[in-house]
């Protein structure tokens, strides 16, 4: 499994136990909307999502705009670990 894949997976399973899904973490696809028709999250629970990926990968999500962006699936999710990782280096 690529780099890439076991981040993606490291998400889902944090998806599902921090936020307490129904789901398995590999009945997520990496492109499921997290709000609205995807998943169905809420405002509590993006809260409680910045909170683990900030614990998790120190990745902070500043203001309500970029949380749009970055919360919006996993792939983004993913690909803005993937930035503060190469912005480190």
């Amino acid at each position: 499994m690529s780099e890439v894949a076991e981040l993606m997976q490291r998400i889902k399973t944090i998806l599902v136990e921090e936020l307490m899904l129904q789901e398995e973490p590999e009945e997520i696809s990496d492109e499921t909307p997290l709000f609205g028709e995807g998943l169905g999250l809420d405002s509590v629970d993006a809260l409680q999502l910045v909170v683990a990926l900030e614990k998790n990968f120190g990745l902070k999500v500043g203001d309500a705009e970029k949380a749009k962006v970055i919360l919006h699936n996993v792939t983004s999710i993913a690909d803005a670990i993937i930035e503060i990782g190469s912005a480190e280096n």
